[in-house]
C-alpha cells in the first residue's frame, strides 16, 4: 500500500504566541509528539493544543491550524512539521513571568 505521509506540514500559530511558547513547539520532542498524537490533516484545519510554560506544571493553550500540506495527507514519523505565525492572536497563557508575548 502506497505511503499517505506528509513529507511537510506548515502549522502556524497565533501572532500573541509567546517566545517561551515558540521555544518549546520547537524542541525535538514537540515535534515528535505531534507526529504521534496527529494523523490525517488537511489545509484549514485547526487543532487545540499546549506546551509547559516551565513552572509548577503551568500551561499554555493555543490552536495550530494547518497552513500547507504536501506529499500525502497523514503526519507521519517522518513528516518535516514547520511553524509560521498568523495574523489573529489566540494564545492563552500559564505563568506570566515566563510567558510574555513574543
Amino acid at each position: 500500500m502506497p505511503s499517505t505521509d506528509a513529507t511537510r506540514v506548515v502549522l502556524s500559530v497565533p501572532r500573541d504566541f509567546s517566545d517561551r511558547g515558540r521555544r518549546e513547539i520547537e524542541r525535538d520532542h514537540y515535534r515528535t509528539y505531534l507526529r504521534r498524537v496527529r494523523d490525517a490533516v488537511a489545509v484549514g484545519d485547526e487543532f487545540d493544543e499546549f506546551t509547559d510554560v516551565g513552572c509548577c506544571g503551568s500551561t499554555m493553550h493555543f490552536t495550530f491550524r494547518v497552513e500547507t500540506v504536501e506529499g500525502g495527507t497523514e503526519i507521519g514519523p517522518d513528516t518535516a512539521i514547520e511553524y509560521v505565525e498568523r495574523a489573529e492572536g489566540g494564545a492563552e497563557g500559564g505563568w506570566e513571568v515566563q510567558n510574555e508575548p513574543g
